[in-house]
């Protein structure tokens, strides 16, 4: 997406709303479920599934990219940037501080300053996002994963894989039975 453009704008003034509605998100009281949920519909752009938790602090900066299956547990403090879709299956965990990012900016400093890159992230069912864990542009996490906490994700996860470190993957035959 080129900056200072219309579509540029309307990104901007969307990521503004959402930011506000988040800000209010978090001021709510935890038992205040109906209105946490509702808040949720605004900043998504349409109603959540009801199995879909959410624990506060949360923070998201477009929402309208965002899309989640059944069972989706999203612990404290994570970050969403979705611009280029963040796609959750079914029973997916994120942990706390968990970053999910969609978009960046051109790596050659003429482009850097003029343009956004993004690609969607897509994260299959029953995969487990550790503390802390960061999710680049992009990347797909196969059904049955683990990301371990603190990993940095820049490439694809087969399907039944151990992440941990900085991107190191087993598959699940070799995979300890505990992860961090």
């Amino acid at each position: 997406m080129r900056t200072r453009t219309p579509e540029s704008r309307a990104f901007a003034d969307r990521v503004r709303l959402v930011m506000t509605l988040t800000a209010h998100l978090n001021a709510l009281p935890l038992d205040d479920l109906e209105s946490r949920r509702g808040l949720l519909g605004d900043i998504f752009g349409r109603p959540v599934p009801e199995s879909l938790s959410i624990l506060p602090p949360f923070y998201c900066d477009y929402g309208l990219g965002a899309s989640f299956g059944e069972r989706v547990f999203i612990n404290q403090g994570c970050y969403f940037l979705d611009l280029g879709g963040i796609s959750l299956g079914d029973r997916v965990m994120i942990g706390p501080r968990v970053t999910l990012t969609t978009a960046g900016h051109p790596v050659p400093l003429e482009e850097r300053y003029d343009a956004l890159t993004y690609a969607p992230i897509v994260i299959e069912d029953d995969v487990w996002v550790g503390a802390g864990a960061t999710v680049t542009p992009g990347v797909t996490i196969g059904r049955g994963s683990v990301v371990g906490a603190g990993a940095v994700v820049a490439k694809d996860v087969p399907a039944y894989s151990l992440v941990t470190g900085a991107g190191i993957v087993r598959d699940g035959a070799s995979a300890p039975r505990h992860a961090t």
